[in-house]
């Protein structure tokens, strides 16, 4: 099933209270000396944690637990009640009792859903930005130790792949959005074992460093956005646009996250004169590769990064050739939309990113005129917002 969040607005905070939940616990653990770090970050000290994803899958189990935090929060506000009123015995007795009933009958979900597994890294989130110079670095880490095995598409098709213990797993799926980043880390470093504990693979800790770590994993995202695409037609897990260095006509603005907040038209176009300026969007230029051209006027910004920039959006993209392709991200960073026609020649099937699994158009109340093709595409990014749940956290909140 997929990692998103439809409509349960009910289960998305849920959802997000339990991640923020035990962060806090790990926090204040953290604070006062009870755990330590592994690889620059608070570890968790516990075998298991609360599974958030699980119950995005499992609604009925979602509510469940949902009624019986809220019998633990009236079961407290009895106790405290009892305790205040303590000199008056009867009401107190009263009181414990409602408080131990509320707690016995409320309906606790399934154990083998609410927790999961858990390691030493499993609230670890990855401290470096998503950029193309970060993907790029991944890229080449990936050539040195993984594409043996798990083969050059990320499918589990290396040419050492059949030697395993295991068969490798394919990355062209929905494995790198339904796992936290630090449990993924942790089967970079450390590597992965089976049920009996035996390893079936190994560990890159003396090889990479924390931080190559977290690039590979970042590459590992961006050539699975580009496989997905190409295999689906859409981009069935979210993938943002890469954060890259920019020339701008406003001094004030130097990388793609700087503009965060703005919808952003990436164009890989040969000439950047022949697009007419859009006010409903930040432009930026990608240009051919070779020497930096002057930054035209019908453009906001041009990305200043080249090859590296060439390479991090083609895999993306899924195609590395990156010609006369234009990109679309929202305005919290995610791509969901890609127009590989003429300018101006935008349609509904170019929403490739969807909040929800209907393909169809949502209802709204009918345009006073007629809307083109990238207008209806501009009002739904607005509309539906990108919301999915990795490792039981929800993205994609403001």
């Amino acid at each position: 099933m997929p990692e998103r969040v439809a409509d349960a607005p009910w289960l998305i905070w849920l959802l997000e209270a339990i991640h923020r939940g035990q962060v806090g616990l790990l926090q204040l653990l953290y604070g006062l000396g009870w755990t330590g770090e592994v690889d620059g970050q608070p570890a968790w000290p516990w075998t298991q944690r609360l599974a958030g994803e699980y119950l995005l899958v499992d609604q009925a189990q979602a509510r469940q637990l949902a009624w019986s935090l809220g019998a633990i929060a009236a079961a407290l506000v009895l106790l405290a009640l009892a305790m205040l009123w303590r000199r008056r015995r009867r009401r107190s007795l009263c009181l414990l009792g409602m408080a131990l009933a509320a707690v016995v009958l409320a309906p606790w979900p399934s154990r083998q859903v609410v927790l999961v597994q858990a390691v030493p890294s499993s609230f670890h989130r990855n401290p470096l930005p998503f950029t193309d110079a970060a993907i790029v670095r991944g890229a080449a880490q990936y050539r040195r130790l993984c594409l043996q095995c798990h083969g050059a598409a990320g499918d589990g098709q290396g040419p050492e792949a059949s030697a395993q213990p295991v068969w490798p797993p394919s990355f062209i799926g929905p494995l790198l959005w339904r796992r936290a980043d630090g449990e993924l880390l942790q089967a970079v470093r450390y590597g992965v074992r089976d049920g009996q504990g035996r390893p079936t693979m190994a560990g890159f800790a003396g090889q990479l460093s924390v931080a190559q770590s977290w690039e590979l994993l970042h590459f590992l995202r961006a050539q699975a956005a580009g496989r997905l695409l190409n295999a689906t037609g859409n981009w069935a897990q979210p993938v943002a646009l890469p954060d890259m260095p920019l020339r701008c006509h406003r001094p004030d603005k130097t990388r793609v996250r700087d503009w965060r907040g703005q919808r952003l038209r990436l164009v890989s176009l040969a000439d950047a004169r022949q697009l007419p300026p859009d006010p409903r969007m930040v432009t930026l230029w990608l240009p051919p590769a070779g020497p930096l051209p002057a930054l035209p006027e019908q453009v906001d910004c041009i990305v200043v990064s080249g090859v590296v920039a060439q390479q991090a959006l083609g895999l993306v993209n899924g195609d590395a050739a990156m010609r006369d392709v234009q990109l679309l991200a929202d305005k919290d960073g995610w791509l969901r939309a890609r127009n590989s026609r003429a300018v101006g020649n935008w349609n509904d099937e170019d929403l490739l990113c969807r909040s929800t699994q209907d393909t169809q158009a949502p209802a709204t109340p009918a345009a006073p005129v007629a809307e083109d093709g990238l207008t209806r595409i501009l009002r739904r990014m607005d509309l539906e917002p990108v919301r999915y749940v990795k490792g039981g956290r929800v993205h994609g909140l403001r």
